[in-house]
């Protein structure tokens, strides 16, 4: 391919929180640098003729994969998409929508890293993975919230699905260079939000900034706001990157003053953009998720420098 733009892939199940972690990035490094593109776009069936056939959106058969990997290599090389419009809203389709690629795109959804002509488009691939029952909470919040469904019909999708995300959705764990999980700290099983511990498996598949000076500033008080660990995932030898929920304000952004020393002189991120999600209908802002976002954006601008110096 002849590469032109720097691709992120997001990849998770229904409500893992994809579209929070891209949104930030965006912002962070501005909307006029970065593209954003969600996979459920892609859908092959709308909403009623999914029911009739029994195809689930979560199933290769129930996306154009075909078009997917046509338009990643597309954005890829700079050139223009027309691409197909989902409106959750109505479970139908809208009029398509032309898209010209940015420096940056941010590719999210259920199946971005299904077949390894998807999977060669991006320079970095990071997978969410909540625990079930922190994603369950999620989904419902989100889907009762702003997608017009019923309690019962969220938990009726959930119990359809259950099956499929250990066939299709899970096994792209194992492509990704980071693995992300946000879970409650140990004894506060309630937490949902803003201070839940990050989870960053990071595999040597890209290189990571040096974690030495960050780690010397991670002292929270109450304990380390960020530690790094040694171990084996899946059966390879990968770094932990823990980060506490109860990291603070005047922590976080010392540590994302010391990250950002990383990136090259002429980087321009948007620090206050970092870490902010939306509860419901309410905005909130979590440190963990803000750290998480500038590793991310980190691993985007340092991937550009090879293309656009």
């Amino acid at each position: 391919m002849n590469r032109k733009v720097i691709m992120l892939g997001i990849a998770g199940d229904s409500a893992a929180g994809k579209t929070t972690l891209s949104k930030g990035i965006v912002e962070a490094l501005g909307p006029d640098q970065v593209t954003a593109i969600c996979c459920d776009h892609y859908h092959r069936y709308n909403r009623v003729q999914r029911k009739q056939l029994g195809v689930s959106a979560l199933s290769p058969e129930g996306n154009y994969i075909d078009i997917m990997e046509q338009h990643f290599r597309l954005l890829r090389e700079g050139q223009p998409i027309l691409k197909p419009v989902y409106n959750h809203s109505t479970g139908d389709f809208d009029a398509p929508e032309y898209i010209k690629p940015t420096k940056y795109v941010i590719v999210e959804g259920l199946l971005p890293f299904h077949t390894r002509i998807m999977r060669l488009c991006f320079d970095v691939k990071v997978y969410l993975n909540p625990p079930e029952e922190l994603r369950h909470k999620w989904k419902l919040k989100r889907d009762t919230t702003k997608r017009g469904y019923t309690e019962q019909q969220v938990l009726a999708s959930l119990a359809g699905r259950a099956d499929l995300s250990p066939r299709y959705i899970q096994p792209q764990r194992a492509l990704a260079d980071m693995v992300v999980r946000f879970q409650p700290p140990e004894g506060h099983a309630e937490e949902t939000g803003g201070h839940l511990d990050a989870n960053l498996v990071l595999r040597p598949t890209i290189p990571h900034p040096d974690m030495n000076d960050i780690l010397q500033h991670s002292g929270n008080g109450n304990g380390p706001a960020m530690w790094l660990e040694l171990g084996r995932y899946e059966g390879k030898p990968v770094d932990f990157l823990e980060i506490s929920g109860n990291v603070t304000a005047d922590k976080a952004r010392e540590l994302e003053m010391v990250i950002q020393q990383h990136l090259p002189a002429n980087s321009d991120v948007d620090l206050d953009r970092l870490g902010r999600f939306s509860s419901g209908l309410d905005e909130h802002r979590s440190y963990p998720l803000a750290l998480t976002q500038l590793l991310i954006a980190y691993h985007m601008i340092t991937a550009g420098e090879a293309v656009f110096t």
